[in-house]
């Protein structure tokens, strides 16, 4: 018996921050054209609280990556919202073990008239309960 009792559902999580990819997202032509830099934050939730030093009973992050890095540089999405959705979806469906997923794109050089530090679409997606 371990010194220490684990909850039911813990709140684990691995996160990937600061995904940097070059993408052609935005709603203005030039967007399409010279595209820019997003970044991906991505909190992959699960428990992984009894976990065996195992691959294959973990979320393989480096495969997470991957499919980010597919999405943000070989789709072209109009929204943040719509593409931070299409991220989220995409890696609850493949990878079962996550319960939920938090998804932020930032678009640090986003076309607007003022002085600011980022601009980010924030989704949290959840597995439904069976």
């Amino acid at each position: 018996m371990s010194e220490f009792s684990v909850r039911q559902h813990s709140r684990s999580k691995v996160v990937l921050k600061g995904l940097a990819f070059h993408g052609r997202h935005g709603v203005y032509q030039e967007e399409a054209v010279f595209g820019a830099r997003f970044v991906v934050d991505a909190e992959l939730l699960y428990d992984f609280s009894g976990i065996s030093d195992d691959l294959t009973q973990a979320v393989n992050y480096a495969a997470a990556y991957d499919l980010i890095a597919s999405i943000v540089t070989g789709e072209r999405w109009q929204l943040l919202e719509a593409l931070s959705g299409r991220l989220a979806s995409a890696l609850l469906a493949d990878f079962p073990q996550l319960s939920a997923v938090t998804v932020r794109v930032h678009k640090p050089h986003a076309p607007l008239p003022g002085v600011f530090e980022d601009v980010y679409a924030e989704l949290h997606l959840s597995r439904a309960e069976p």
